[in-house]
């Protein structure tokens, strides 16, 4: 379990009553979380249980139905566009399918983010923190390679890079594990830990994969019918006798 990092008592996302439905299909129904600065929280839910969801309107991805939804004191569903690029920039997303721009070098696909977010450096600079990223993934050398010519695993890295080349103060992640081979996942899962002690970044990962949230979770949040239907160590809710969470760990 990942609890080598003390967290501090700040509380840097804070959700409240959260509610999302398409149609007549609930997803997110009164969803409450508090994270804390420095801390790895899993929110742990079957396929299709609303773990994207959530986490796609904190960031500004998808709007809510109601709820309020801070993120470093500032409510996201409030926030226009320029306000929410702000806010953005202190928050990394890896996506579950990478969404890396195949048609750009590694290296284009890292400068993207700093183009994008008007940063005011040089290319002196961009070239420094484009290697500085590929180093904390040990991928120096695919700086000038297609994403077509990675492996899995690696995308799945170069996707990692990219997130941390803004040095975001919380990350979300979106199923990191989720179709790579278990060497390459445990890879993965050491990065995650890895950059939150080099970084001290805060972040919420979503997933199912009971290796990533024993691995890296200091607190997991069940998601069950929509809510928090339950928030403990791993180890706690591995021993749970409730039903319903122990159909995810039998």
């Amino acid at each position: 379990m990942a609890n080598s990092k003390q967290t501090s008592d700040e509380i840097v996302v804070k959700i409240n009553g959260l509610n999302k439905a398409f149609g007549d299909h609930v997803v997110l129904k009164n969803f409450d979380l508090e994270l804390k600065r420095g801390e790895n929280r899993v929110v742990l839910g079957k396929s299709g249980s609303g773990k994207s969801v959530l986490i796609k309107c904190i960031i500004g991805l998808m709007e809510p139905d109601s709820g309020a939804i801070e993120v470093l004191g500032q409510n996201i569903p409030d926030l226009g566009h320029v306000e929410l690029d702000q806010v953005r920039v202190k928050i990394g997303f890896l996506f579950q399918s990478n969404a890396l721009y195949d048609s750009m070098t590694v290296r284009q696909n890292l400068e993207f983010p700093l183009r994008r977010h008007w940063m005011q450096i040089t290319q002196k600079e961009v070239e420094e923190m484009v290697m500085e990223a590929l180093d904390n993934v040990d991928l120096m050398h695919t700086v000038d390679m297609m994403p077509s010519e990675l492996s899995g695993g690696m995308r799945k890295r170069i996707a990692l890079a990219r997130t941390l080349i803004l040095k975001p103060e919380i990350i979300l992640y979106d199923e990191p594990t989720t179709g790579l081979d278990p060497i390459t996942s445990l890879e993965i899962i050491e990065l995650i830990n890895a950059i939150r002690e080099k970084y001290k970044t805060t972040a919420i990962i979503i997933t199912h994969d009971l290796k990533c949230v024993r691995l890296t979770a200091d607190l997991v949040t069940m998601l069950i019918e929509g809510c928090n239907y339950e928030t403990a160590t791993y180890e706690a809710l591995a021993q749970s006798n409730d039903p319903k969470i122990r159909q995810f760990f039998d």
